[in-house]
């Protein structure tokens, strides 16, 4: 399965927030896409799943426009998990896994023993197992992102589309969710995932999309995205590039009075 952005044109009252991105993601690979804050990454995730309408280009899945899908197939090949959510209403953690199982069950469905299992595998890779009654208002904030990844797991889509996995999670929690992905990869599901953090993206992501002011600045693998005279000029900051076990570029940001 490949999703792609094809010259994805973007505005927001008259102000460019995508500009001409070309942008895929297929099956069995982890691209990671980074950049400043309001680079444009949020706004890409929602051009590729539809919610946002583009000016120019568009975004298509397996060389069909996505606009032409319903959004029940959608949802039956992508899982998304965006950067914030708010619950309308208190909720337990199996309820709110019951959500990410919509697709699959429809509107009148009863819950089937394969719905139950898939939750459980879920709740397990993401850690959560145990809290099924838990009440998600006394989740911590990272116990509810872990809780949100394992209801997109739930759904088991074919590509996964991730805005900033890792935000609240301790560094253990980070760590085991990249680990998650690559094994997600490994199994054949594509990822996507917008993070901040460089280094750990450099380190797990086949390839990597580079944003500024909307625009793709550099696209490729970590060792070709990640060079220092482009981050330094992207991030407006001077940083240093070395590099960790197998060849994984890693970003050092500079002091003042180390340039």
């Amino acid at each position: 399965m490949k999703l792609e952005a094809r010259g994805v044109s973007v505005a927001y009252g008259g102000k460019t927030a995508l500009d001409d991105v070309t942008f895929s993601l297929a099956s069995g690979e982890l691209v990671a896409i980074v950049g400043p804050n309001g680079s444009g990454k949020t706004t890409l995730l929602r051009a590729l799943l539809g919610l946002v309408a583009a000016d120019s280009g568009d975004a298509a899945l397996d060389g069909r426009p996505v606009g032409a899908w319903s959004r029940r197939a959608l949802a039956e090949s992508i899982a998304a998990l965006p950067q914030r959510e708010e619950p309308a209403f208190p909720l337990t953690v199996h309820e709110a896994m019951l959500m990410g199982r919509w697709s699959r069950l429809g509107p009148i469905a009863s819950v089937a023993e394969s719905d139950e299992l898939a939750i459980a595998s879920a709740l397990a890779r993401c850690d959560m197992t145990g809290f099924e009654q838990r009440g998600i208002e006394t989740l911590s904030g990272g116990e509810w992102q872990r809780v949100r990844l394992a209801r997109a797991l739930a759904s088991m889509p074919r590509l996964l589309l991730l805005d900033e996995p890792t935000a609240a999670l301790d560094i253990g929690h980070e760590m085991e969710l990249f680990e998650l992905l690559r094994e997600l990869v490994a199994d054949g599901l594509g990822v996507v995932v917008i993070t901040h953090q460089l280094n750990l993206a450099a380190r797990y992501a086949d390839r990597m999309v580079l944003l500024d002011g909307g625009r793709v600045m550099a696209q490729g693998t970590p060792e070709e995205v990640l060079r220092a005279d482009v981050v330094s000029k992207v991030f407006a900051w001077p940083v240093a590039v070395t590099s960790w076990k197998g060849g994984a570029p890693q970003i050092v940001p500079l002091r003042r009075n180390e340039q």
